[in-house]
């Protein structure tokens, strides 16, 4: 009896030019340089192996990190990567994403167009992504609109709806974090990295969870709009079960982002 580890996302829409998947957390996107685990790519290749051995050449179009879920873009083939990666660098795509923010923000609508950059470009870092606001850095504007203020265990949180108009890296998670309401969940930027450092030394434990409260950021890529051969296609991915539980109020079962299956072999 063999053992594979395969990736767990879900097909929302295709094209011959185009696949667009719903991805868990923490699932990862592309091959890393550590130990080998199974990436979203690595199941878009196997799901495609009759194309590929075709002349089919997958690239993934939106990427996003390992703890975040939600819809990802990937091309079937060269000339429409060629195609789509002009549409992002053109500004004419609009992504939204959901996120779960500690605290009440007194706007129901606001703006945040703080530029940043590498912490590393400024000094020693121990965190070599981490970004930083910094009238030196990258402009780059999110708008963001509060969707429910609720409590959980009598603290308040907020699930905000997030429009990121530029695509510097982290750049949600940073602005939310300079606006006073950090990501629950996200080990950089809810503090100075402190917990992110820990988690890397340590692992998850027991202190973790209780000032992160969640094993993964509550950051969800909930729909994508692009504009394509004359017209306009929107897709959406409803909110991950992991943070709808967190907003309902009940023990959130984390998902792995991986199936673990045998067969005979």
């Amino acid at each position: 009896m063999a053992l594979q580890v395969i990736p767990d996302f879900r097909v929302i829409d295709e094209s011959d030019d185009w696949v667009v998947v719903d991805k868990p957390a923490p699932l990862i996107v592309h091959p890393a340089n550590q130990k080998p685990e199974p990436t979203l790519l690595g199941g878009l290749e196997n799901l495609y192996a009759y194309e590929m051995e075709n002349g089919a050449c997958l690239g993934i179009i939106t990427r996003l990190d390992r703890e975040t879920s939600g819809l990802v873009l990937c091309a079937k083939h060269t000339s429409a990567a060629r195609e789509l990666g002009m549409i992002f660098e053109r500004r004419e795509a609009k992504k939204e994403y959901l996120a779960i923010v500690s605290g009440w923000p007194e706007q129901d609508r606001w703006e945040c167009d703080a530029p940043i950059c590498r912490a590393g470009e400024l000094g020693p870092s121990d965190i070599w992504v981490r970004q930083v606001v910094d009238p030196s850095g990258k402009d780059c504007t999110t708008g963001f609109s509060v969707a429910n203020r609720f409590e959980r265990d009598g603290r308040p949180f907020s699930l905000v709806r997030c429009f990121p108009k530029t695509g510097r890296m982290h750049q949600i998670r940073v602005h939310l974090a300079f606006s006073g309401f950090a990501i629950v969940g996200d080990k950089i930027y809810s503090g100075d990295g402190s917990e992110y450092l820990e988690w890397m030394a340590q692992d998850w434990n027991e202190s973790l969870a209780k000032r992160l409260l969640l094993p993964r950021q509550a950051l969800h890529a909930a729909k994508l709009t692009i504009p394509w051969q004359g017209t306009e296609i929107s897709w959406q991915a409803e909110l991950s079960k992991d943070l709808v539980d967190f907003i309902e109020g009940r023990e959130v079962d984390f998902m792995s982002g991986v199936v673990i299956w045998s067969r005979k072999g």
